[in-house]
């Protein structure tokens, strides 16, 4: 685990407990739990598969653990975006979706996004997925890291994360800031999508500033009632499932959420997705669920506040004895 400081808690420290639908966070722990190949993890998932009460059972076996580095809090939100797409390339449907290509290999640089939208690098290798009508939603389905698209044919399809090319990603919005055009508490998704539409020259050049590209593959086993797929390569749940920093976070393990700010939270979630963006102890992304809506709430979310995990008893206490490995 990365180095950080460790609080063990009790159940009556955290704000709101006793008020949440515990049986909803049991029954989105039992969609990743089995995934956890751990023995400590393991037992746990199968008393939960009994259908125990839920809120006693996570308070008999887990412990409150508060993890802290040097880094303030910060939740954000994301979602699932819904885009419009045909399989064909024409004049309204010309920004592509592509396939990773072949020849690059994780944890290596290749080019950038400028290099690649600059240069054509990717064209006409049959890299294509899908050809969306706008290239503002499909740099925003590339931070996301998954979407469905409607096809102009009817039906659709859905894609997800492929892989990426190697290179950090950085804030669009940061850069606004740092531009002058907007100040700090003016910056949302929103914002940044309405602003590259208004100035396409100068919105092109800025969502190249952000040199990391992400590429797709299509899931279209994942059935249409059901969330995208996380980090675990399972459905993740709207409101109930988080990206967190596996290097602090157990994937499939619950985790205690007090987001603040004008619309706060006090929720167990279940962390089953990462992201490049999301570092750090207390480091949380929320998922918000499909569609514009849920667009709309995830961008608005920017705030304080704690992450609490719920570890093993016997893992919690070894983690505060720095027993843990």
């Amino acid at each position: 685990m990365a180095q950080s400081n460790i609080t063990l808690l009790e159940f009556d420290q955290l704000d709101g407990w006793n008020d949440d639908d515990h049986d909803q966070a049991l029954d989105v722990f039992l969609n990743t739990c089995r995934d956890l190949d751990d023995p400590d993890w393991t037992s746990l998932c199968q008393v939960a598969g009994r259908q125990p009460d839920a809120k006693a059972f996570f308070e008999l076996f887990f412990r409150p653990v508060l993890i802290e580095d040097d880094k303030d809090a910060l939740f954000t939100g994301y979602f699932e975006p819904e885009l419009r797409g045909s399989l064909t390339r024409d004049e309204t449907f010309r920004f592509p979706l592509y396939r990773l290509p072949p020849e690059i290999k994780r944890g290596t640089p290749w080019l950038t996004r400028r290099e690649m939208e600059e240069t054509d690098a990717l064209a006409g290798r049959g890299l294509e997925i899908v050809w969306i009508d706008d290239p503002v939603d499909v740099f925003f389905l590339q931070v996301q890291g998954s979407g469905r698209v409607n096809l102009n044919t009817g039906g659709g399809i859905r894609v997800g994360y492929g892989g990426a090319n190697g290179h950090s990603y950085s804030s669009v919005g940061a850069e606004l800031i740092a531009r002058g055009i907007y100040e700090p508490h003016q910056v949302s998704a929103q914002v940044i999508q309405n602003w590259v539409k208004r100035n396409p020259e100068d919105g092109a050049d800025l969502l190249r500033t952000n040199d990391s590209y992400v590429f797709f593959r299509e899931v279209n086993e994942v059935p249409a009632d059901k969330g995208p797929l996380g980090a675990m390569n399972r459905s993740i749940t709207t409101d109930r499932s988080v990206a967190v920093d596996p290097a602090f976070v157990t994937l499939g393990g619950p985790v205690w959420l007090e987001k603040d700010g004008r619309t706060p939270i006090r929720r167990l979630m279940i962390a089953q997705d990462t992201g490049s963006a999301i570092k750090g102890a207390q480091r949380a992304d929320i998922f918000f669920g499909t569609g514009d809506e849920a667009g709309r709430l995830a961008g608005q979310i920017k705030d304080g506040g704690r992450l609490v995990q719920l570890v093993p008893i016997q893992r919690a206490y070894a983690m505060a004895t720095g027993d843990d490995e």
